[in-house]
């Protein structure tokens, strides 16, 4: 299956390379062979996304048993599959973007497709963005315009999808979303009739595509609304500030329950409650909870009834905790089979599945899928995710959980190399995640460090005061601490490090992206003497800039007005904490080595943060390594700038953390 597989998207050969010579930057960074797999809901088809000799993103349909040979259903000259679902056992949908133009032009706006899994019939659902590829006019009725987006698909064997068009008010930002029923064969959409509230942005549906919860928000306040089926009225569950929501929906059951997550003791981790109606509250007892870490994953269905089969979870790893024995039995069998890695298990008819999806992968091991038949204890291989990674030369990524030095549980993940650490011990890149209000890692093959692990480096990523994931009171630790503890807690994961032996405090770089490249600057300024260099790409440099209302910012103006102002901090009543804060104010301050890289068309931290903290080193008499990357924005898509940028950073951190002539 997997030669023939192989031949349909006429994937390059592997590169032969000398066995003690490091991947190289392509190996790591290189778009994944195959990206995702999907079965359709009978588990007799698997639809796959992949990136064909083209370096285009390809959607493609294997048999499971193997009859018939895989087949190519939809790929473009011009842009890549971006997302895609089964319908039903006949028909898929997929969106669409191009990863391969200037940053400017990818926008919202994938558009939507259906197509037969044989790849026929393929018909254009909703008009991709003008900037994503060219209007063709398909026979019969014209697509929706592309103010639309597919929101869910309901389970079972129907040919409706659920959609809402996008409405934006006087100065072009979200006002509100309508939702339809869209017939994927027809093309016909249907608006729900239902009283929806004003400002409604963000949607739950029933398994049956139904609309039964949606919050609306104005102003920095937010109304959850609920729904009874049949009814079209809603009435309000909980008005708050959105900043602090006191529950959010996760999930709602064939029954109607609904299942909310909610902040719970005194760190505020989120666990899983069903909400009582009767009561307008979540109920006492939790369903799910994860201590020391908040609920991260997803219920588990069962494609044929929809009814709950597992829980996804994500502590330090991802796990599934399965409701039903024979799906016990079975993770356990495939487990035994490929240990210390996760394996998750994905079926349609659960009950006692014909065919099950695995999806193999580990910290050290990219990932494979695999097709596993359990009642004949078949395994066919359909293919790894990058097989140019030899999993036993990657570095061990742990969790730790330390103490920062105001006694704040802070955790620190650590990658380590591979082999003996040189007297002193390793010298190290303290890589600060950006966000920040997001967790920054969790255990699997991540390209980035594993990349700087191969280069001999240890890494460090402490999960800071203001990541999420880590319960409600760490997050809330860092608001109005950019500039001050958030920094301290990446100091302490370092000097943490060093204390046990695992890195040379004396050969530290510091680096990251975004807010990543804020805490480098800012790191810089808070302690001289701890980094002997940094690397900040696509860097928050000015607090301030954050607030301006220009066109090069896509930053909402309400959550610059609600949001921003209680995490970040007031523009007017804080402009002392934001001044002090400020990298660019302090440029003087800086004394080690700096590389900084940045997008020209970056809007989400437009390009003059960049350029006024160069001046401001100029001025200084100390400049940076300064790069721009010509059409890119927040990050970078274009392959051949991807490759550019790790090679600068290697070349960069071999500068001032390796010993002469190594």
């Amino acid at each position: 299956m997997r030669f023939l597989l192989a031949l349909v998207l006429a994937c390059a050969a592997v590169p032969v390379v000398a066995a003690d010579a490091p991947p190289s930057i392509e190996d790591f960074f290189s778009r994944p062979r195959i990206d995702e797999a999907q079965l359709s809901p009978s588990g007799r088809w698997l639809a796959i996304t992949a990136y064909a000799g083209t370096g285009r993103k390809t959607l493609a349909v294997v048999d499971s048993d193997g009859k018939q040979a895989p087949v190519v259903v939809a790929t473009f000259s011009n842009a890549d599959i971006q997302s895609f679902d089964w319908v039903n056992d006949d028909r898929l949908v997929f969106t669409v973007t191009d990863l391969q133009t200037e940053a400017m032009r990818q926008k919202f706006g994938g558009g939507l497709f259906s197509i037969r899994r044989d790849g026929t019939e393929q018909r254009q659902l909703i008009y991709a963005h003008p900037s994503q590829m060219e209007r063709n006019q398909t026979a019969g009725r014209p697509p929706l315009e592309w103010t639309h987006e597919m929101l869910y698909v309901p389970p079972g064997s129907g040919n409706d999808v659920v959609v809402g068009e996008h409405f934006v008010n006087s100065v072009g930002e979200l006002d509100r979303i309508v939702v339809k029923r869209l017939d994927v064969v027809s093309g016909i959409a249907t608006t729900i009739s239902i009283d929806q509230p004003p400002d409604s942005k963000s949607w739950w549906f029933d398994q049956r595509g139904e609309p039964r919860a949606v919050a609306s928000s104005k102003d920095g306040m937010e109304t959850l609304w609920w729904r009874k089926p049949g009814q079209s009225a809603w009435s309000v569950l909980a008005t708050y500030r959105a900043v602090e929501t006191p529950f959010r929906p996760r999930f709602i059951d064939t029954e109607g329950n609904l299942f909310v997550t909610v902040p719970q003791g005194a760190a505020g981790y989120e666990v899983v409650k069903r909400f009582d109606f009767a009561t307008g509250k979540p109920v006492d007892v939790p369903l799910v909870s994860t201590p020391g870490f908040d609920f991260e994953g997803g219920f588990v269905l069962d494609r044929g009834d929809g009814k709950v089969i597992g829980i996804r979870v994500e502590t330090d790893a991802e796990s599934t905790v399965w409701l039903t024995p024979r799906m016990k039995e079975l993770q356990a069998l495939v487990d035994k089979r490929m240990p210390g890695h996760v394996n998750r298990l994905s079926c349609r008819t659960c009950a006692d599945p014909d065919v099950l999806l695995v999806h193999s992968y580990s910290d050290q091991d990219p990932g494979s899928f695999w097709i596993y038949r359990p009642k004949t204890d078949d395994w066919s291989s359909i293919g790894a995710s990058h097989p140019a990674i030899d999993p036993a030369r990657m570095a061990t990524l742990d969790l730790h959980r330390i103490k920062a030095r105001d006694g704040r549980d802070l955790p620190v993940w650590i990658t380590v190399p591979k082999g003996k650490a040189p007297a002193g011990g390793w010298p190290a890149i303290a890589l600060v995640h950006g966000g920040p209000f997001v967790r920054g890692v969790e255990w699997y093959w991540r390209p980035e460090a594993q990349f700087l692990a191969s280069r001999g480096y240890a890494v460090i990523e402490p999960e800071f005061r203001g990541s999420t994931g880590y319960g409600r009171a760490h997050a809330k630790a860092g608001w109005k601490h950019w500039g001050d503890t958030m920094q301290d807690d990446v100091a302490d994961a370092v000097d943490w490090a060093a204390a046990k032996g695992m890195v040379n405090s004396g050969r530290v770089c510091i680096a990251g992206g975004s807010y990543g490249g804020y805490s480098t600057l800012m790191s810089l300024v808070r302690y001289p003497d701890k980094y002997r260099c940094g690397a900040a790409w696509a860097a928050v440099a000015d607090p301030l800039l954050m607030f301006d209302d220009a066109w090069t910012s896509d930053l909402p103006r309400e959550w610059r007005a609600y949001g921003l102002t209680e995490i970040l901090g007031d523009p007017v009543k804080d402009a002392a904490l934001l001044k002090a804060a400020s990298p660019v104010v302090r440029a003087g301050e800086i004394r080690s080595p700096l590389l900084i890289i940045h997008g020209r068309d970056d809007r989400r931290v437009p390009i003059e943060h960049a350029t006024k903290m160069r001046d401001g080193l100029r001025a200084a008499g100390r400049p940076p390594e300064w790069v721009v990357y010509e059409g890119e924005g927040h990050g970078w898509r274009k392959i051949e700038n991807r490759y550019d940028f790790y090679g600068r950073l290697e070349v960069f951190f071999a500068k001032y953390l390796k010993p002469a002539g190594t």
